[in-house]
């Protein structure tokens, strides 16, 4: 794991948290919607966040 100050820390909690709320956002909207154009949309931004947030999480490693 990097050496990181409390604030890096805690600002990656953040966006760690940030991260995985959209990606949740996300795949609600896709699951909800009906329309295809849009469930595709939906999942490529989830699918983004997802990724988003597996970056992050090796700066905890």
């Amino acid at each position: 794991m990097a050496n990181l100050t409390n604030k890096e820390l805690l600002a990656l909690e953040d966006q760690l948290n940030f991260e995985h709320i959209c990606q949740a956002k996300y795949e609600a909207a896709a699951a909800e919607t009906q329309e295809q154009s849009l469930r595709n949309c939906f999942d490529k931004h989830a699918r983004q966040h997802k990724q988003n947030f597996d970056t992050l999480m090796t700066f905890l490693q």
